[in-house]
């Protein structure tokens, strides 16, 4: 027979209610999630702490990453799990990449405001470029962060704008 962990499955029960109330703030701009799809969030949360080798304490970052990502123009009902999967991974590996020198906060602020001024929603040039850019400044020394700024204080890191034709043709006509 199999031994169960109560307490860790009392924990990921709370978190799934935890989750399933983020839907009363999410509801105006249009998202919602179903109690599968938190449960689905809950356990790829196990998969990506387990991938990392990674443990929470405290908190989870799950409902921050909903309350964060939830007002952005490039999330969508249709992508509303899949896209916080995705986010949840990129979180936890940059989180190791930067080696814990940064907040939760932080590094949640730097990711959502690239998301939505130099990444355009892409998540792949979310997680190869900015966020590889920003760990090796991390890495390097680079403190000079604060994650309740809110003025772009993380734009010094657009060192690579993002190519993106539709702009540039936008530019170039208005310059005729």
């Amino acid at each position: 027979m199999e031994e169960k962990n109560w307490m860790e499955l009392l924990g990921k029960q709370a978190l799934v209610e935890k989750v399933m109330g983020t839907n009363a703030y999410t509801e105006q701009f249009g998202l919602c999630l179903t109690r599968e799809d938190a449960e689905l969030l809950v356990k790829g949360r196990q998969r990506a702490l387990a991938a990392e080798r990674r443990v929470e304490f405290g908190e989870s970052i799950l409902p921050k990453l909903v309350f964060t990502f939830c007002d952005s123009a490039y999330v969508e009902q249709e992508s509303f799990v899949s896209t916080l999967q995705r986010l949840q991974e990129i979180f936890f590996l940059y989180k190791n990449e930067m080696e814990d020198e940064i907040t939760d906060e932080e590094l949640l602020n730097f990711m959502k405001e690239q998301f939505e001024t130099i990444c355009f929603g892409d998540m792949d040039y979310l997680e190869g470029t900015c966020l590889e850019l920003f760990a090796e400044a991390v890495r390097a020394g680079y403190r000079g962060f604060h994650a309740d700024d809110g003025n772009g204080e993380f734009e010094r890191f657009d060192i690579v704008k993002r190519w993106d034709r539709e702009l540039y043709l936008a530019a170039l006509q208005d310059l005729f």
